[in-house]
């Protein structure tokens, strides 16, 4: 796993290890049940706080992309189809992105081929 985080970002280090995680898994990079590296194996590999690490890792589990047991450490979560759960949230996060977009002069079509780029990149399929 391979991880690459931007230290000047305003985007904190700990939403960027768990977006890069979530991609990981959507791309294939990661796969269901596979072992994620320990809390301090990471932080030090990426040179940053165990404190960092433990917080996208606590978030990825309420989220349901991982699960972490006190013997075998982190893991990605089995792939489950429960999409409906999650819509709303996907709504409100899509619906802020769209009007960034907007406000940034980028159009509907434009927004749907940028959309429709990075979808096929993604390797998880229902």
């Amino acid at each position: 796993m391979v991880i690459t985080l931007q230290l000047d970002s305003e985007t904190p280090l700990y939403e960027q290890l768990r977006n890069q995680i979530v991609i990981g898994i959507a791309t294939g990079r990661l796969e269901a049940q596979e072992r994620l590296p320990t809390v301090r194996q990471l932080a030090g590999d990426l040179g940053i706080n165990t404190m960092t690490v433990n917080k996208a890792y606590a978030l990825l589990k309420q989220e349901g992309y991982i699960v972490i047991d006190r013997r075998h450490g982190a893991k990605v979560s089995p792939r489950t189809q429960n999409a409906d759960v999650h819509a709303q949230q996907l709504e409100e996060q899509l619906q802020l992105i769209i009007a960034q977009a907007t406000i940034r002069g980028v159009d509907q079509s434009a927004f749907q081929s940028l959309c429709s780029r990075i979808f096929s990149k993604m390797t998880y399929q229902h």
